[in-house]
């Protein structure tokens, strides 16, 4: 009786903004847990140290921020766009520009390493949307050639020339996976660090 109560409710469309917000809230919660579990995991067991009820912490922790911002940026940008919505009777494409920057710098803005990966990821999301928007309004000719590889070349020499020179300017998380890759490979003591492990310590 009360399940056919609560799906008569949400198939009625009365309740749509305020149910829209809360499955926003539901969504982002979700969604960050699958995305930060798998790669706190990762990254924490791979260049982690520490006890294991240390690394487990390190990565719950990782997990809670990313799903808690997902989730709480999700719910005040829906709600922002809503009270908007019903203020001008019609949703104006201002109005997200508006909330995902009072979102953004509530959520978002404090400087911990979580909120660092998920902005630049979007930077770099963004800077290539700028692009196609450009080209699709002419302000930019369309190439003629396949310039991807170009782009490519130019991203691994900037960033290779930034590890090898100045990397404490990079991600952190970027530097100890470009330190397993290209100097960890340079050390080795015999057989076992070799083929199978770094040995502590080792740069």
């Amino acid at each position: 009786m009360a399940a056919s109560m609560v799906n008569e409710v949400l198939a009625s469309g009365r309740y749509h903004d305020v149910l829209s917000i809360l499955k926003g809230l539901r969504n982002g919660a979700v969604y960050g847990v699958k995305i930060r579990a798998p790669h706190a995991l990762v990254m924490t067991f791979l260049f982690g140290s520490g006890s294991l009820r240390n690394k487990l912490r390190v990565i719950f922790k990782a997990t809670y921020t990313h799903s808690k911002n997902l989730a709480s940026f999700v719910f005040l940008y829906k709600t922002i766009l809503v009270i908007m919505r019903w203020l001008e009777g019609k949703q104006e494409g201002a109005h997200s520009l508006l909330a995902g920057f009072i979102g953004g710098y509530i959520v978002f803005g404090e400087n911990n390493k979580v909120n660092s990966q998920i902005n630049m990821y979007l930077l770099s999301r963004i800077l290539f949307g700028a692009a196609r928007m450009a080209r699709d309004k002419g302000l930019i000719p369309d190439p003629k050639v396949d310039v991807f590889p170009l782009f490519a070349a130019l991203v691994w020499a900037i960033v290779m020339w930034q590890f090898e020179t100045n990397q404490s300017v990079l991600q952190q998380s970027l530097q100890n996976s470009m330190t397993y890759l290209y100097h960890d490979s340079n050390v080795w003591h015999g057989i076992s660090d070799f083929l199978w492990r770094n040995k502590p310590g080792q740069i």
